[in-house]
């Protein structure tokens, strides 16, 4: 959730003030023109205009989930002129906390403008204090905004705070990155010598090169077979993500519209006897980078799992892969060659049940991914 303004921590009403100086209230549709904009003035400050398909993308995503409801929406903040200076943007998901749902709220942007905006960012946070929610989170907080979630009651949670990244070859990887800075360099026909480079450092560098371990395999499937799957082998987390069909198959349509990260797959994982073992969800632009969003597994077969995950990857072509850092799978992930894990933002939460808290402090916790905003076209596109 980013966040480029500091709040401060004056007591405030919830809903109009006492004063009368603006009001807080679920947003609707017809404030998404204004909530685009903002959006835009906030983030991207040296455009000059609003993306034309940006209102309509904010609709999809923050109305359409089949679990919306304004309980669980995006927030705004109106002046005394009854105009939007400040928002969050959120989404609902639906979670399993030790045998109960609960209806997460994942908190995207946090946005403000001029003073009266940073009044009503202050009512806006005041608002999602631990006391109050039964769960927020995201896994992209600023540190100003990590500083606020700690102070409103909330955790920060260090090892989903990182992302690893695994490089297979690295004069593409290098080209994809340059090309996602200066966009100039898409239209130069610079792929055959980033080939050429490749194949002579893996020929003289061969750890660059993942391997499975013996007996393990690996097979593409759909996406209603990876739901099975992954249901299974969430269970044994005390929180996750329910993941009820409609729910997936809304955050698949919504992830998909991402097309920037290339197409949505999937894969299975199996064992020498031929139990599947664990599977896997990624965004795959060819030659490109894999944006891995969600691995699953059952318990203590972590380190084949991963390990078959990166070889799939190498042997699919892709220059580099990248995904959410799970305290699960830390051990197996830091086997690899060539990997670093970065910081790119916090994982911060904030519950007023005390049993949600302990299993995030644990090992009872997993969120991201498909569970989150990591598959936003906010993070990428606009």
């Amino acid at each position: 959730m980013r966040q480029p303004i500091e709040l401060s921590d004056t007591p405030a009403e919830e809903g109009r003030s006492r004063h009368n100086t603006g009001v807080v209230r679920p947003m609707e549709r017809s404030d998404l023109p204004a909530v685009a904009d903002l959006f835009t003035r906030t983030f991207r400050k040296n455009n000059e205009k609003t993306d034309s398909q940006l209102a309509g993308y904010l609709e999809t995503v923050f109305f359409s989930s089949p679990l919306y409801t304004p309980d669980v929406g995006s927030l705004v903040h109106l002046n005394e002129t009854a105009t939007i200076d400040s928002a969050i943007l959120a989404m609902p998901v639906e979670f399993v906390v030790h045998g109960r749902p609960v209806t997460a709220r994942v908190l995207c942007a946090f946005m403000a403008e001029g003073k009266s905006g940073a009044a009503g960012a202050a009512r806006l946070a005041r608002m999602l204090r631990a006391a109050r929610q039964d769960f927020c989170f995201t896994d992209n907080a600023s540190p100003v905004s990590a500083d606020h979630w700690v102070a409103g009651g909330g955790l920060v949670l260090p090892v989903q705070s990182l992302e690893w990244h695994r490089t297979f070859r690295p004069a593409a990887a290098a080209l994809d990155m340059a090309r996602r800075k200066v966009k100039l360099l898409a239209k130069l026909p610079l792929q055959g010598i980033a080939r050429a480079a490749d194949r002579f450092v893996r020929r003289s560098r061969t750890s660059f090169a993942a391997a499975s371990q013996d007996g393990i395999t690996s097979a593409p499937i759909t996406l209603p077979q990876f739901l099975e799957h992954a249901q299974l082998m969430m269970a044994r987390f005390s929180v996750h993500p329910v993941f009820s069909t409609a729910e997936f198959d809304w955050l698949i349509a919504a992830a998909s519209l991402n097309t920037s990260l290339g197409e949505l797959r999937c894969r299975s994982i199996t064992d020498a006897q031929g139990k599947v073992i664990g599977c896997y969800l990624y965004f795959g632009a060819d030659g490109r980078n894999a944006v891995v969003l969600n691995v699953f597994c059952t318990e203590r077969q972590e380190a084949p799992v991963v390990a078959q995950l990166f070889a799939d990857l190498d042997s699919l072509g892709y220059a580099s892969a990248q995904g959410m850092a799970q305290p699960f799978l830390t051990q197996a992930v830091l086997r690899q060659r060539h990997l670093v894990h970065k910081h790119t933002g916090y994982f911060c939460l904030v519950t007023r049940h005390a049993d949600l808290k302990e299993a995030a402090i644990g090992d009872g916790f997993y969120a991201g991914g498909l569970a989150s905003e990591s598959w936003s076209r906010l993070l990428h596109d606009f």
